[in-house]
Formats: structure tokens, C-alpha cells, sequence
């Protein structure tokens, strides 16, 4: 009898745990996206960000009006003539002498200014004297200040481009300060 018992006790264990799985019906799923997610071609137009405005999908990847993105500060000069006139004149470095680090600024400008004006800033870079780009100045020829450095790396002048994204605020008045320290030195 009790042999009989565990028997079935067993038999009955299987069956209730083999009817529970049914593939053409399966049991309830908390997230199914999370499993079975929706699969989208790689480079295919798609229309989930579509929006009435017109945008082709753009809408959902734009900021909302009036907002900046965290950390970020404005900058008040125009990309301009005239702004570049102004900063020249007016913009002073909120780095004073003991916040600026001569030897990481050298290192940027190494990394970033050196290909095209030289490492002595005497516009003989690598690119200047393989002839990739002509009309890279010296810095002994401008008259420059610290605020049209700092304006010319923020926006770029002439083919120069801007590098603001590459250099941190804080950075860019770094390599300003070691430019004045090169043209001091031509």
C-alpha cells in the first residue's frame, strides 16, 4: 500500500508538472517585450519618432525649448567679426596664475594645436610643412590676446576649426595662457 501510495504520488508530480507547459500557449509573462522584443532592420526608415511638425523623426531627439544641457555655460560673444573684436579687447581668463597648469596645458596644446601651429608656434606644424595646410600664422605676426585665443578655439577661425568640444571650458583658458607664454618666448 504504501509503495502504491508513493506511486502515485510521483505519477501525479509529473503529469501536473508536464501540463503546465504548453508551446503553442504559453504561461504569462511579466515584461514580453523584454523577451520577445520588436525587431527593426538595421538602417531602414522607421516612423517612432515621427511627428506632425515635420521633422522625419528628429521630434523625440530634440531638447525642449528654453533648456541647456547640465554643467553647461553660455558664452556671450557672437561668432562674429565684431564678437571676435570684443573678446579680443574685453574677455579676461577667470584662471589666475596658480590655477593654470603649464604642463597639462602644454600637453593639450600638443595634442590639439601643435599638427598645424608648431610646437614653438611659429605656424611650422607637421601639416603645415607637409603643405596639407597653407597660412598657418606665427604668433610673433598677430597681435593676439588671451580672450581672442580663447574666442578663436571656442569658434574656429578661417579653416581652423572650433574646439569647443574637445576642450573643456577650463581647458581652453589653459592653452590660451601657454599661447601667451610661446609668443612671449618668439
Amino acid at each position: 500500500m504504501k509503495n502504491l501510495l508513493k506511486i502515485v504520488f510521483i505519477v501525479v508530480i509529473i503529469v501536473s508538472t508536464v501540463s503546465c507547459k504548453d508551446d503553442l500557449k504559453p504561461n504569462y509573462q511579466y515584461m514580453p517585450n523584454m523577451y520577445e522584443s520588436v525587431a527593426y532592420e538595421t538602417y531602414v526608415e522607421s516612423d517612432a519618432f515621427n511627428s506632425p511638425t515635420g521633422l522625419k523623426g528628429k521630434s523625440g531627439q530634440l531638447p525642449p525649448d528654453g533648456t541647456i544641457k547640465r554643467g553647461f555655460e553660455p558664452y556671450e560673444y557672437p561668432n562674429t567679426t565684431a564678437g571676435y573684436e570684443l573678446a579680443k579687447a574685453n574677455l579676461k581668463s577667470p584662471l589666475d596664475s596658480t590655477q593654470v597648469d603649464m604642463k597639462k596645458a602644454q600637453e593639450l596644446y600638443d595634442i590639439y594645436c601643435a599638427i598645424c601651429h608648431g610646437t614653438s608656434g611659429n605656424g611650422k606644424g607637421k601639416l603645415v610643412t607637409n603643405e596639407k595646410f597653407l597660412g598657418v600664422p606665427s604668433y610673433a605676426d598677430r597681435p593676439i590676446t588671451e580672450g581672442s585665443i580663447f574666442h578663436v578655439i571656442t569658434y574656429g577661425l578661417n579653416s581652423m576649426g572650433s574646439h569647443a568640444n574637445q576642450l573643456s571650458k577650463e581647458e581652453r583658458w589653459q592653452v590660451a595662457a601657454y599661447v601667451q607664454k610661446l609668443k612671449s618666448e618668439l
